[in-house]
């Protein structure tokens, strides 16, 4: 009887999980086949790895402040600038998420139901008018200068440079970084709160202990959900950055525009195998930290 309710209920969740499945495969699975097949052809479709190979050797003349001229790996200059700027945005999102998620977790559950609407309500507009809206903001003449002025103080140059990109960032993709922890937090048992307390933990002891490293899966999907945009993204650069310096979503706009499909896919493709590893290598040693090495 027992055998034939299990397989009632595995068949049950089979089909409810098909639509997903075909989902998943048309909509993520076939876009990445054109994309590595795209990488590793050329504009006659025959297979090659110069596309490949001409992120990571292409070069570039940079003028120097003392006037003379070095050669500089355009793309790999590129991506290392995209990195930093998503890993300062992810840095800031999770420092400021955490303890935020932490706050509401603990609260009543109709303050916890005000603040995720809070926080929802950006993510209700436009995404061009929400980094509009921090052009505004940050412009020389913008709202924030025209305050700091009438404080008596000197205005700041913010508008078109990594500060102000990392500022879009922060508060375009903060609350992919705050629900996934607060999720976390919100279901944690409070017994184990208690027991640890019990067993001699302060109020610091039970934060490292307890509540961080079981809170790690939504900090791993915080991280994930933050960093990969961050480190795609080509609009916030092009407008609070006015386009003075490029990011590597911004060049992979650039090649579509310029038809290059191919190099484009391939670069896409390389950012997409660094991710994945990159995020491979931070689930295997959390997974390490949460489990005692296990």
């Amino acid at each position: 009887m027992n055998k034939s309710v299990a397989r009632h209920t595995s068949g049950g969740t089979g089909f409810f999980l098909f639509p997903y499945s075909v989902w998943s495969v048309l909509f993520i699975v076939v876009p990445l086949v054109f994309v590595a097949y795209y990488a590793f052809t050329d504009n006659n479709f025959n297979f090659t790895f110069e596309n490949i190979s001409r992120f990571f050797t292409a070069v570039s003349q940079v003028k120097n402040p003392d006037g003379t001229f070095q050669e500089v790996r355009t793309y790999l200059v590129i991506f290392v600038r995209s990195l930093k700027l998503a890993a300062v945005s992810t840095v800031v999102c999770l420092a400021i998420g955490y303890p935020m998620a932490y706050i509401m977790a603990r609260a009543r559950a109709k303050t916890q139901r005000l603040l995720v609407t809070l926080i929802m309500i950006p993510m209700w507009m436009n995404f061009l008018i929400r980094t509009y809206a921090w052009m505004t903001i940050l412009q020389d003449t913008g709202i924030l200068n025209g305050f700091i002025a009438k404080l008596g103080m000197s205005p700041l140059h913010i508008i078109g440079t990594e500060t102000a990109v990392v500022i879009g960032m922060v508060y375009d993709y903060f609350p992919y970084m705050i629900l996934p922890i607060y999720s976390i937090l919100a279901k944690m048992d409070e017994k184990l709160l208690e027991a640890a307390r019990d067993l001699g933990c302060n109020g610091f002891g039970v934060m490292r202990r307890v509540v961080f490293p079981l809170s790690m899966p939504g900090v791993i999907s915080g991280i994930t959900m933050v960093l990969i945009p961050s480190i795609s993204t080509f609009y916030i650069s092009q407008k609070l950055g006015n386009g003075k310096f490029f990011l590597i979503g911004d060049v992979i706009e650039g090649q579509y525009i310029a038809n290059n499909l191919h190099f484009a896919a391939a670069i896409a493709f390389i950012l997409m195998v660094i991710l994945l590893v990159c995020m491979g290598l931070l689930k295997y040693i959390t997974g390490r930290t949460v489990h005692g090495g296990a």
